[in-house]
């Protein structure tokens, strides 16, 4: 079986699982949004929910696929090792836009005459 990140390395996967963190979708939804043929978008699926990440519903004579978050979690888990490394970047680059919003006048030392 692949892992989770084999699975969510192929990018038609990322745009399905980006669909569905929306709003339930039918296998024609995805098809028409992602403009991908339904053989491929079920085979997808498929893979999506062997591996937990989606469940289906049957919907009268359509089967809706909904985002199950679990393995999510997991590289949700990996990535917070990480955060620490992009956190404080992103603080500065908020301290450089505050600063950014400052009006001119207040940056700038008043001249003598």
């Amino acid at each position: 079986m692949e892992s989770v990140f084999e699975i969510i390395a192929e990018p038609n996967r990322r745009a399905i699982l980006s669909l569905l963190a929306s709003s339930q979708q039918s296998v024609g939804d995805i098809e028409r949004q992602l403009r991908l043929p339904q053989p491929a978008v079920s085979k997808h699926l498929r893979v999506l929910r062997e591996a937990g990440f989606v469940e289906s519903t049957v919907d009268a004579q359509r089967r809706l696929y909904s985002l199950k978050p679990g393995p999510l979690q997991e590289v949700d888990a990996w990535l917070a090792q990480f955060r620490r490394f992009w956190s404080a970047h992103v603080d500065a680059l908020e301290r450089h836009l505050d600063r950014m919003d400052q009006p001119a006048t207040a940056k700038r030392k008043p001249r003598r005459q």
